[in-house]
């Protein structure tokens, strides 16, 4: 029973696609704006009960048992490709896997998706009707793609969402086109993201080749088999840094993340669902798919290590001084990535992927209480001319201090405990890693209660409206249709509703991951570890796994450091929020005073270190400048060489042609003319009379007698 009913499995990520191409092909033309949100809806709901029903049946299954592939169809029919072991035979089914890590994936996707397309039906309401279908059209085939990559059972499965979640970034990202920043913005997101999947194309192409595989389940096993890498730079540490590299496109690293704050130029809907929620996450989910190979490669561990604390700590940093409410969500998200992949390199996967899933909820949460913000503003984002807005949208500030108070690791909410276990596991690994990411955690809870102040308390920044309701109308042309402003105001039910649901996300997902220094189990951990595990590890007793374990019992720290340690992440979480609350609540000329005494730093912080100049200067204009040059060399080289061969060909064809006509015709025509002289003198012989040609005959044979007399 439990097998034919996860045979369906292909259900979830078809059921989006329905919904895209009934909106895409007749919504545009003959939907309305109610009908076309219906039905994205609809499709949501429908993929989250089938992956709901799902997971349930997974967690029926034995621990140990808990996977489950299905082939649709045989996509790459076998065919013989060199390995490096020999020629191999090729082959990629269309299959799906469900097992501990994509079933937590497809909950995130479709739960959270479908929160989303609720939202954006209320959102995205005085769009023009056209555009509203075309909108949940993208979001629907963007959760298509999305759940393709993270149930894919091959790299070319996952490789096919991988890109497909990358072209809907860019529509969603575009979505207003007419505006020369989005547009701009998701030619940015587009063209990054190309960089990291050059890195992850060869990857897999080194994959196949070592192994003579794409399918997940089969590397591991080959993987789990081969040495750890820990005196050289081999070929998994080789396979391992280009999946990195392709990593930190999608999931916005160092130094590839520049287009995820640009990406705030896209709706709200948008920037909770790809920018929060699912696509930046999708390279943390494929370290975690891959733990087998990145345990075997210690040395690229600890550049993923290195790379997401310092990518978390800068983005931090920038974060302290945006003005713009939803960039300053877009760098706290890559703040957040970064502690993702912290945890991913000191061999903390479940961590990892534990702080994936409650970041989903909270970052969706702020993401959407945003767009309540802005929607309440009439397209306003600047938190300066905001503030003590707590009492027109009393739903909008409960529901983003919880999701405020997540992220910033206040105990019991969700993001203490994936937080702390990050922390902790960093603690064990990397003393200098920890520090890092403690300040970074510091960091955190100044920004976001920083948002939660200058937004929601003190006196109201922004324009009046009761002496005139219109005073707002300019920012109702940047609005995008929010209607008539008449000052801030709580967002409608369909808006309110996905808040309060994320709120709860955001307090109890945290729960199953209470860790037994406080009386809990862990029980993500153990529910994810199958996931990270190779089928052969139990059989073979020295594997990479065991040795990850011994050293762990090496370096273990007693139950009350774990507590002392929680102890203190805390207090840091507490001291950032109580300082952010005396720089913008009760003394908010301290910030000001400090802004300008250190207006340098403030100044390079303000400017986000001056990256996207450094790329303009380098990057950019160095590939405009080569494309210049490349086509002057074509205008006056190749060009030159064809242009020259055509003259050549010119001018030795006028030279032939000359030729032709004075020698060759002079030689044809001399021939002609003798031929025509000649044939006039022998006219002449011809008389028709029978003396005349004896007469001939005669001499003729009087010639021939006197030269053979003479000859002789």
């Amino acid at each position: 029973m439990i097998q034919f009913d996860m045979r369906y499995i292909w259900l979830i990520p078809l059921l989006p696609a329905i919904g895209a191409a009934i909106n895409g092909l007749l919504g545009i033309r003959y939907f309305s704006r109610k009908m076309a949100g219906a039905i994205a809806c609809t499709t949501m709901t429908l993929a989250l009960g089938v992956s709901l029903y799902a997971f349930w049946q997974l967690l029926g299954l034995p621990n140990e048992a808990r996977a489950f592939d299905v082939v649709v169809a045989q996509w790459i029919p076998s065919i013989p490709l060199a390995t490096r072991g020999g020629i191999g035979m090729f082959q990629a089914p269309w299959g799906f896997r469900l097992d501990p890590l994509s079933g937590m994936m497809i909950l995130v996707v479709t739960g959270i998706g479908t929160l989303i397309h609720v939202y954006s039906t209320a959102y995205m309401h005085d769009e023009p009707r056209a555009g509203v279908a075309r909108f949940f059209c993208y979001l629907n085939l963007f959760c298509f793609f999305m759940l393709m990559l993270v149930l894919g059972n091959n790299f070319l499965v996952m490789f096919v969402g991988w890109e497909g979640v990358g072209l809907c970034s860019y529509l969603l990202i575009g979505y207003w086109y007419e505006k020369k920043s989005a547009a701009d913005a998701g030619k940015k997101a587009f063209i990054t993201n190309r960089i990291g999947d050059w890195g992850f194309v060869l990857g897999v192409f080194l994959i196949y080749s070592t192994f003579g595989t794409l399918d997940f389940r089969a590397v591991q096993n080959a993987a789990a088999m081969m040495p750890v890498e820990t005196m050289h730079f081999g070929v998994l540490s080789f396979i391992c840094l280009f999946l990195f590299v392709g990593a930190t496109g999608k999931s916005a690293q160092i130094p590839l993340y520049v287009w995820l704050p640009d990406a705030m130029e896209g709706p709200t809907p948008v920037s909770a669902l790809i920018h929060a929620a699912t696509m930046v996450t999708a390279g943390v989910y494929m370290l975690g798919r891959n733990a087998v190979l990145f345990s075997h490669a210690p040395y690229v561990m600890t550049i993923v290590a290195f790379v997401g604390v310092l990518t978390a700590l800068m983005a931090a940093t920038i974060g302290l001084v945006q003005y713009d409410i939803k960039r300053v969500l877009a760098y706290s998200t890559v703040s957040q990535l970064g502690y993702m992949f912290t945890a991913m390199g000191v061999g903390a996967f479940s961590a990892g992927a534990f702080h994936l899933m409650t970041h989903a909820f909270f970052k969706a949460l702020l993401f959407l209480g945003s767009g309540s913000v802005i929607h309440a503003m009439a397209g306003e984002q600047d938190m300066r001319k905001m503030g003590g807005l707590k009492k027109h949208l009393p739903v909008t500030f409960a529901t983003m201090m919880i999701g405020t108070l997540a992220i910033a690791g206040i105990f019991p909410l969700a993001g203490f405990f994936s937080k702390d276990e990050i922390l902790f596991r960093a603690f064990v690994a990397n003393k200098a890693i920890w520090v890092l990411a403690v300040i970074t955690a510091f960091m955190t809870a100044f920004y976001m209660y920083r948002l939660m102040s200058m937004t929601f308390f003190g006196g109201y920044h922004g324009p009046a409206w009761d002496a005139d309701p219109h005073a707002h109308a300019g920012a109702h042309d940047d609005s995008h249709g929010h209607g008539p402003w008449h000052g801030p105001h709580e967002s409608p039910t369909p808006m309110t509703f996905p808040l309060m649901a994320l709120a709860v996300g955001a307090i109890v997902a945290g729960f199953v991951g209470i860790p037994a220094a406080i009386g809990g189990g862990n029980s993500i951990e153990k529910f994810l570890e199958p996931s990270f595990t190779a089928q052969e590890v139990r059989l073979k007793p020295d594997t990479s796994l065991q040795a990850d374990l011994a050293e762990h019992e090496e370096s273990h720290v007693s139950v009350n450091v774990e507590r002392g340690l929680m102890v203190f992440s805390l207090a840091v979480a507490i001291i950032g929020i109580l300082l952010a609350r005396k720089f913008y609540v009760t003394s908010p000329e301290i910030s000001d005073r400090l802004a300008d005494q250190w207006a340098g730093p403030h100044r390079v912080l303000s400017n986000k270190y001056y990256v996207d100049e450094a790329y303009d200067a380098t990057v950019i204009s160095g590939t405009f400048g080569a494309g210049r040059g490349l086509w002057t060399f074509d205008r006056r080289v190749v060009d030159g060489v064809v242009n020259g061969s055509g003259w050549f060909t010119i001018v030795s064809a006028w030279f032939s042609g000359l030729a032709d006509r004075t020698v060759v015709d002079g030689l044809v025509n001399l021939v002609g003319r003798i031929c025509e002289e000649g044939s006039f003198w022998f006219r002449k012989l011809q008389t028709g009379l029978v003396q005349n040609y004896a007469m001939w005959m005669l001499a003729g044979i009087f010639a021939f007698v006197s030269i053979y007399l003479f000859m002789r």
